[in-house]
């Protein structure tokens, strides 16, 4: 199991409705939160949301 957010070996994803570019979020499965980052910095920091916050975030999103 991964113990920090940029560990290489998490399955990073984006949504199906990203553009072409990067201007993205990726989220990986980080139990026992989602980690989430800027696509066009995948080093940098992620951002760790408990499961009870990633329905709300992904709203947030698309509003």
């Amino acid at each position: 199991m991964p113990t920090h957010p940029t560990a290489p070996e998490l399955a990073w994803f984006k949504s199906s409705y990203s553009d072409a570019g990067q201007n993205c979020v990726e989220a990986a499965h980080f139990p026992p939160a989602i980690a989430v980052r800027d696509s066009k910095n995948p080093t940098g920091p992620a951002l760790l949301l408990p499961p009870t916050a990633w329905i709300p975030f992904l709203t947030h999103l698309k509003a």
